[in-house]
């Protein structure tokens, strides 16, 4: 497979993912407004920047930190790299190149996806800004099930790869904005406003049943850490990105034969999560700990890139 093929298949499942995830995350800060006792629109609104490292950008913008300018500049901006519009550009533009090597359905829940907000210019209210991100929900779902349904080969793994990078990043920084920056000056952890918060945020990696599943106790922040951090049962958590990496390498390396710097940070990472606990990373300081692991992050990243030379 030529580098620049391997280069737009990987960047493919980094722009869906992130397009998925930035969905997710607009509907769950809508959500999380509604539920506050009292308006809660600017904090909510500015964690979600955050989350999707767009604050900085944001602010070169010099437009009001409303609800309805950052939901629009989280799903329509053209300016924003990280929006829902740019990202479906920009997997569009990498499927058209490497058409042949993607199945029908995968190519057109793509585009689908892309058409979809194809002449918008504004979100709207907070409905309608529910059905956008939730139409754009339902063909990402689209895309993911037609991965499946592809043939297990290079293409196959380095979508693969470039979606899993992408969810370690995206879940590590969901976590590391609620723990410091969410809860309102003055609330109590643990407190009403806060497990409203960490139910929102559960919402947003669809994890709410699953924490169900595995915790009997009621919901509880450090457990909630535990689960998106720790816990390779639960598909968008840490070390289940992790494991799914070190997968998709391998599979890529017995085909190909390349096995380089990427394999062997990814598989550090992996043993290291699966040697940490929540508590040994409390005691660390979760910040730190997800700052590293963000960082280790983009070291797989760059690696991967050096590794099959589409850098």
């Amino acid at each position: 497979m030529l580098s620049r093929t391997a280069g737009s298949l990987y960047w493919i499942g980094r722009y869906v993912e992130r397009a998925e995830f930035t969905a997710r995350l607009i509907e769950a800060t809508i959500r999380l407004d509604a539920l506050s006792p009292r308006p809660a629109g600017q904090g909510a609104w500015d964690s979600a920047l955050l989350v999707a490292a767009a604050d900085y950008d944001f602010g070169l913008t010099n437009e009001t930190r409303s609800p309805l300018n950052i939901s629009r500049y989280l799903t329509l901006s053209a300016s924003n790299p990280s929006s829902i519009r740019s990202c479906l550009d920009a997997a569009r533009s990498n499927a058209k190149s490497v058409r042949t090597a993607l199945s029908r359905d995968a190519w057109e829940a793509i585009n689908r996806a892309w058409l979809n907000l194809r002449g918008r210019a504004t979100t709207g209210g907070n409905q309608s800004t529910l059905s956008i991100v939730e139409a754009i929900r339902a063909e990402t779902r689209g895309f993911e099930g037609a991965l499946h349904r592809m043939l297990r080969n290079e293409a196959y793994a380095f979508i693969g790869l470039g979606a899993a990078i992408e969810r370690a990043d995206n879940t590590a920084r969901l976590i590391d904005v609620k723990y410091h920056l969410l809860l309102p000056d003055g609330e109590r952890v643990g407190g009403p406003i806060d497990r409203d918060q960490w139910t929102t945020i559960l919402h947003a990696v669809s994890a709410n049943t699953a924490y169900r599943w595995l915790y009997s106790e009621g919901l509880k922040p450090w457990l909630v850490a535990e689960l998106l951090c720790l816990r390779k049962e639960m598909p968008r958590s840490l070390a289940a990105s992790a494991e799914e990496v070190v997968m998709h390498l391998n599979a890529i390396g017995k085909r190909t034969g390349l096995q380089s710097e990427a394999d062997r940070i990814a598989r550090m990472r992996q043993s290291t999560i699966e040697r940490t606990s929540i508590d040994t990373i409390f005691s660390q300081g979760l910040h730190e700990w997800l700052s590293a692991t963000i960082a280790d992050n983009g070291r797989i990243h760059q690696a991967i890139g050096a590794q099959f030379r589409f850098g």
